[in-house]
């Protein structure tokens, strides 16, 4: 079985968010990237742990971003992952990018493709399911375990009130979730191992932007909290439709 997992470049979460041009664009000046931790922690943790077990012969990691994000994806293979690719685009488009990891997949023959339930940045949680849909292939969603048996994969997902089982046979498409695997720190032999192996350059496969960004703008963060004595339902319900703008 041969694994593709898709990872993204991140913005760590304890670096100081500021917009520029007019709130358009990240200003990256001085932020720390890393691997989108659903991406790292979880779906390239867990296919690593299926090579290990025998149930994988190749884990590859492909990320659709710019020159500056090479350092992370060297942090991925310092994990373990076989080899890397990096499709020569930006990555500001879910569709986009969702186009070019289903292409690459395709064309190389990936049964498994896996990838984090959201990106820590715009939790879109939309790339796994619009891979699927460009593939045709079954997509398993938030999943939080992951066994496989020959061609065959069993899934555990939490639902309301419990868990359930999903059977499915490859080639698939999943998104992992808490639970699927725990954090790794990559060794100092994985460290060096990383210097060397393959991160292969390609030039983006032609695809359709639906989304652009309009602007960013800073969550305001906690405001004063208005206390409603019990039998002030009417203010209430009053601040909720004006203030709150709940409807």
């Amino acid at each position: 079985m041969k694994i593709l997992v898709a990872i993204s470049n991140v913005p760590d979460t304890t670096s100081k968010i500021q917009f520029t041009e007019n709130d358009t664009k990240f200003n990256s000046a001085g932020v720390t990237y890393i691997i989108n931790p659903y991406d790292e922690w979880y779906a390239l943790v867990r296919a690593l742990e299926l090579k290990e077990t025998g149930a994988a012969t190749q884990v590859t990691i492909l990320h659709v971003g710019l020159t500056d994000s090479e350092a992370t994806i060297r942090k991925g293979l310092a994990l373990g992952a076989d080899d890397a690719v990096r499709v020569d685009a930006d990555s500001s488009d879910a569709f986009f990018v969702a186009e070019q990891i289903a292409n690459y997949a395709k064309t190389n023959n990936y049964e498994l493709i896996m990838l984090g339930k959201e990106t820590i940045n715009y939790n879109g949680s939309s790339v796994g399911a619009a891979v699927a849909g460009l593939l045709d292939y079954p997509f398993i969603s938030l999943a939080t375990k992951l066994d496989a048996n020959g061609k065959t994969l069993t899934f555990e997902q939490d639902v309301d009130g419990g868990s359930q089982i999903i059977e499915c046979d490859l080639p698939l498409v999943v998104s992992a979730a808490k639970g699927m695997a725990e954090q790794r720190i990559p060794n100092m032999r994985g460290i060096m191992a990383a210097r060397t192996k393959p991160l292969t350059i390609v030039a983006p496969t032609a695809a359709q932007a639906l989304t652009s960004i309009k602007s960013f703008s800073l969550n305001p963060g906690r405001t004063t909290c208005k206390m409603i004595t019990e039998d002030n339902i009417a203010e209430l319900v009053t601040l909720l439709h004006i203030e709150a703008k709940v409807i």
